[in-house]
């Protein structure tokens, strides 16, 4: 008899009724155990060459799991060729072993069939789907703006090494540890909670306000790029001239055939005005206590961008898979064209070498550690539910090992790219003005890009071909993280509520990009740029490291290290070494503790254009980042509350759910 969502095991002996009823009666001292892998199939042994179902296991060197991917996980020395396992999850055994030995007096094979009435769980179309969709996900604006201000800012080529050190023992580890989790478990960011350890549940619905946060504010920017975008199809790119109606009495039209201009101080580009004044219309707003009207113009940019959003994620990852090979490969394209030019304008070498030339002495501050350690940790982005998502759509036994190296590695080399990019165009701008390359990279974010560099571009030839392909790759490197950020929140929506939700995915897709879209709204009024750095700043920063240092703490020390070491062997056949355990033990909790206090003993000054934040900003940045963070505690409470037994009982019942590891040998 089958039912939905129930296992039934049955044991088929040789040897007479008595061992029979011995076996039964060890299958129902299991208890909590069997109730969880209740929920995963239906386990059958049987002699010798039993009947096979159609995903069942046969040799003892191979290991069926509930998801139905067959294992190839080697047999240790200790276990001898009768010896199967079965990969629902992880036990330990005394001395640290995994799972327990029955005795079954002879060969067994353990057959696992899935029984469940759910629809099969959803996988990538190709390998490269994954992995583009990773490191589009991963190399995203911040990695052409951030990074290069950040490196010329903090010791040139000397930032490199803290910037590696920080890669190398905190960021890769916690990419790789959350690509593992997501593939072992093939749950979203709330409900894989379940099989870690379910107190700390509160964690995934952070994560999902914090990315509903980013969402408000980081698409934006897109409407901005795609404002751009539009005007450059003009005969005339608009932000070369001061003859427009928003530009001012100070514009100073200063192009490189202008021999006879001098710049000053109280100078300001065409580039800078169409950006300020057109665009963002920030003249037209005090500060944050007067935002102002909603712009049409940008109203419109962002409602065509989340259109894109919406037909590019509403079929999951089948759809998503797919449009990242434009949206990902593009802006490589685009970052070789543009180094090619920018190599070849006068100046270019002063650039380069104010990125490189190193400044040994600034190692000895404080803040380029902790600059080194925030720069690797957002541009990886591990915390944000997204690599839990992606990598719950992957077979089970894909090398996620392999992949987290790889991606990781792009990514990092990517941001190395960019600040070529960047800076061969600002030693290019500093010829051209006869001023220093500082004096030209006064402007970080989003400034250096619409301004900075569409200045240049309108210095070059073909300087509307540039324009277009330049703010395309903008747009597309925004458009691959915004993927991602929902995916992340449409997977573990879709987990924890599967019966309402898988269904009618498209409406659920449908609402939450309704609900996005109504949350940037005050990003797009005429003060929309100050509710852009305030989120930038306060929202999101500092909430997801602590939701990261919890996770970390939760399953490295809560589920334990040697348990999720024996998960990533039942997937991989090999055992994370010595580095990497010591990494999410210590070291990872370490790296992010570090960027926490730092973030509280000095927390930044917030100031954009001329409009300096006042402190109540800063109270208020500090509650919407408190807003997504109290979920943990909340939950937790709320565990506690409606758990029952004592505080010992519950922690011991939790982490016999967790366990879902069986090992049934001779």
């Amino acid at each position: 008899m089958e039912t939905k969502d129930t296992t039934m095991s049955m044991l088929r002996m040789d040897k007479g009724e008595n061992e029979g009823q011995r076996d039964k009666g060890r299958q129902d001292a299991g208890g909590e155990e069997e109730g969880t892998q209740q929920e995963n199939g239906r386990l059958m042994l049987a002699d010798g060459l039993a009947e096979r179902g159609p995903k069942s296991l046969t040799s003892g060197s191979g290991q069926q799991v509930s998801n139905g991917f067959t294992t190839s996980t080697p047999q240790s020395p200790k276990e001898g060729p009768g010896t199967a396992a079965c990969a629902v999850g992880t036990t330990t055994g005394p001395g640290g072993g995994t799972g327990s030995s029955v005795p079954l007096g002879g060969l067994r094979t353990l057959v696992v069939q899935q029984t469940s009435l759910d629809r099969p769980r959803e996988t990538w179309s190709k390998k490269m789907d994954f992995l583009l969709s990773v490191i589009g996900y991963a190399v995203d604006l911040g990695n052409v703006w951030r990074f290069p201000y950040i490196c010329y800012q903090n010791g040139g080529g000397a930032f490199l090494l803290p910037y590696l050190l920080m890669a190398v023992f905190g960021g890769v580890p916690l990419f790789y540890m959350e690509l593992a989790l997501g593939q072992f478990h093939r749950s979203g960011c709330i409900s894989i909670w379940k099989h870690i350890c379910p107190i700390f549940k509160g964690i995934g619905f952070a994560i999902c306000i914090i990315a509903l946060y980013i969402a408000f504010y980081y698409n934006t920017i897109m409407a901005w790029a795609l404002y751009y975008l539009i005007s450059s199809f003009h005969p005339t790119l608009p932000w070369t001239t001061c003859t427009n109606s928003w530009n001012t009495a100070n514009c100073n039209r200063y192009m490189s055939s202008d021999h006879n201009v001098s710049w000053s101080n109280s100078s300001t580009s065409p580039a800078e005005e169409f950006y300020t004044r057109q665009v963002l219309q920030v003249h037209l707003s005090p500060g944050l206590h007067q935002l102002g009207s909603v712009s049409w113009q940008l109203a419109l940019c962002l409602l065509f961008i989340f259109t894109i959003v919406y037909f590019s994620i509403w079929k999951g990852v089948k759809t998503s898979g797919k449009v990242v090979w434009v949206t990902a490969t593009f802006p490589y394209l685009v970052l070789l064209v543009l180094l090619i030019r920018g190599a070849t304008l006068p100046g270019a070498w002063r650039g380069v070498v104010f990125y490189l030339k190193p400044d040994w002495e600034k190692l000895l501050s404080t803040t380029v550690w902790i600059d080194a350690a925030a720069q690797i940790f957002f541009s990886l982005g591990p915390g944000f539910g997204v690599l839990l998502a992606f990598a719950s759509y992957n077979p089970f036994h894909n090398n996620c090992y392999k992949d987290a190296l790889v991606t990781s590695s792009v990514n990092c080399l990517t941001s190395f790219l960019s600040g070529f990019v960047i800076f061969t165009v600002l030693g290019y701008m500093a010829e051209m003005r006869q001023q220093s390359v500082d004096a030209v990279a006064k402007d970080a974010g989003p400034s250096l890009l619409f301004i900075i560099y569409a200045e240049a571009i309108a210095n070059m030839p073909a300087a509307t071909f540039f324009a277009i392909i330049f703010f395309l790759m903008i747009i597309m490197l925004g458009l691959d993280s915004t993927f991602a950020g929902l995916e992340g929140v449409i997977t573990a929506m879709l987990d924890e509520f599967p019966h309402v939700l898988a269904k009618r995915r498209e409406w659920f897709v449908f609402g939450l990009v309704c609900v996005c879209y109504l949350g940037a709204l005050s990003t797009l009024t005429y003060g929309g740029a100050f509710v852009v750095k305030l989120f930038e700043e306060y929202a999101t920063g500092p909430a997801v490291i602590t939701v990261v240092l919890l996770e970390v703490i939760a399953v490295s020390w809560f589920y334990g290290t040697n348990r999720f070491c024996n998960d990533v062997q039942l997937m991989l056949g090999f055992a994370p070494g010595c580095f990497w355990r010591v990494c999410w033990v210590a070291i990872c909790p370490c790296f992010l503790l570090f960027i926490i206090i730092s973030f509280l003993a000095f927390p930044p000054e917030v100031r954009l254009f001329h409009y300096q934040y006042p402190p109540w900003t800063t109270v208020l940045g500090y509650c919407i980042g408190v807003s997504s963070f109290i979920c943990v505690p909340a939950y937790m409470v709320y565990h506690l509350l409606n758990a029952k037994g004592t505080f010992k009982q519950i922690r011991i019942k939790g982490g016999k759910k967790a366990m879902t590891t069986v090992r049934i040998g001779t």
